[in-house]
């Protein structure tokens, strides 16, 4: 059976610019959850499951209502994120991994776990703490 042009058991391939090139993969990946909030709202998709906007505000602490519609319409372009609107009065929107970003879940695990291991609080800011 196909499937939006795929068969079932494929693995949905996203388009990028540098296909083709032994680089590319790694530039590729970067390019698509490269911004500084990407990787948390994926982490958070992953964590909580669907969510709706405010929810999603509330579980990625310290981003604005601006930044945040900015990066779901970002990760929705690029086909990582799900728009659905599930009540029309009032307005309800609930936001979902497709496929392809559920399966960056590796990755962002490996993110959490290099920077757990490898990073720190500023001297300055851990002086002022104690």
């Amino acid at each position: 059976m196909v499937n939006n042009g795929k068969r079932d058991g494929e693995i949905e391939r996203l388009e990028v610019w540098c296909a083709g090139e032994e680089w590319c993969p790694i530039t590729a990946t970067a390019t698509l959850i490269g911004k500084k909030w990407h990787p948390v709202i994926i982490h958070r998709l992953l964590e909580h499951g669907p969510s709706g906007f405010n929810e999603l505000k509330d579980n990625v602490d310290g981003i604005s209502s601006k930044v945040l519609s900015e990066s779901l319409d970002d990760l929705g372009e690029k086909r990582l994120v799900d728009r659905e609107i599930v009540s029309e009065k009032p307005i309800r929107v609930e936001y979902s991994l497709t496929a392809p970003g559920r399966s960056l879940e590796p990755v962002i695990d490996t993110m959490r776990d290099w920077g757990l291991e490898h990073i720190t609080e500023p001297s300055d800011r851990r002086s002022s703490l104690v």
